[in-house]
C-alpha cells in the first residue's frame, strides 16, 4: 500500500487465531491437500493453524518480500522459490497443494505463485478488494485504504476514541 494509509484494522492474537481456523473450516471443503506452500513471512502463523487443524505434515516456504519498509509496498523480490518436489505435485501444476497468506493486498504475490502452482488452492485470511482476484478462499475483506495491524508487529499501545479523529 502506497503512501498512508486512511484506516487501522488492528488484529489481536486471538482474533487472528480464530479467523486463521474459520479459514481451516473452509479450505476443509476443498481438500484433502498433499502439501502446504506458506508464503513468507506473514504466511507462516497462518499456516501453522491450518496445518494443525486440516493435519497437513508437508509444508514449504515461498519467501518473498515487497514490503520493504513496512507501509510502502515496492517491487516484489523472490528470495526463496518452491522446492522442486513441491511443484511436481500434480504432474507439475500445483493440483493438491494449499497456498497460504496472512493478507492478499494488490495481488501481486499471489499471482506469481499462481504462475509457479497454477492448479494450487490459494488462501489469506484477509484480502483487499485488488487481491480478491487472486486468492479462491479469504475469511475477512477490508477495504484497499486500511492497513491491517498484525499482532506479531505490535505491542499494545493506547487507541484514541474514533469520535477524536483517530483512524482505527
Amino acid at each position: 500500500m502506497a503512501g498512508s494509509p486512511d484506516k487501522a484494522f488492528p488484529v489481536s492474537w486471538d482474533q487472528f487465531h480464530r479467523d486463521a481456523r474459520a479459514l481451516a473450516w473452509r479450505l476443509h471443503a476443498f481438500g484433502p491437500f498433499e502439501a502446504m506452500v506458506c508464503i513468507t513471512r506473514g504466511g507462516l502463523v497462518p499456516a501453522a493453524i491450518v496445518a494443525r487443524e486440516l493435519e497437513v505434515r508437508l509444508i514449504e516456504t515461498i519467501c518473498a518480500a515487497s514490503y520493504h519498509d513496512y507501509k510502502n509496498q515496492g517491487e516484489l523480490q523472490i528470495l526463496k522459490d518452491v522446492a522442486p518436489d513441491i511443484k511436481a505435485l500434480g504432474g507439475g501444476t500445483g493440483k493438491g497443494v494449499l497456498v497460504i497468506d496472512d493478507l492478499v493486498d494488490t495481488g501481486k504475490t499471489a499471482r506469481m505463485v499462481r504462475e509457479l502452482l497454477p492448479k494450487a488452492h490459494f488462501a489469506a485470511v484477509y484480502a483487499k478488494p485488488q487481491g480478491r482476484p487472486a486468492v479462491d478462499t479469504f475469511i475477512t475483506e477490508v477495504s484497499q485504504d486500511t492497513w491491517i495491524y498484525l499482532p506479531w508487529d505490535m505491542g499494545l499501545t493506547f487507541q484514541p476514541p474514533i469520535r477524536h479523529g483517530a483512524a482505527g
